[in-house]
């Protein structure tokens, strides 16, 4: 069957992930915004976060679309 669950998971995440980071970054001057937060830009963050992780969900189902075309099982 050729239905990957790791598309749309990379997609989803890395979509909220550019969103968040670039919220972070567009507010990162608001300190009154991150007081609570420790002076932490938790926006910033947690979008790189979920940039990266659905990166890596993307890199990994594109693989095995690779690997599967070239006859490998997974």
């Amino acid at each position: 069957m050729g239905l990957d669950i790791r598309w749309p998971i990379g997609l989803m995440f890395t979509l909220v992930g550019i969103m968040l980071t670039v919220y972070g970054f567009v507010t990162r001057a608001d300190t009154e915004m991150y007081r609570r937060s420790l002076d932490i830009n938790i926006n910033l963050v947690w979008g790189v976060l979920l940039l990266v992780f659905g990166a890596v969900m993307l890199f990994f189902a594109n693989r095995g679309k690779a690997k599967a075309a070239a006859g490998g099982e997974g």
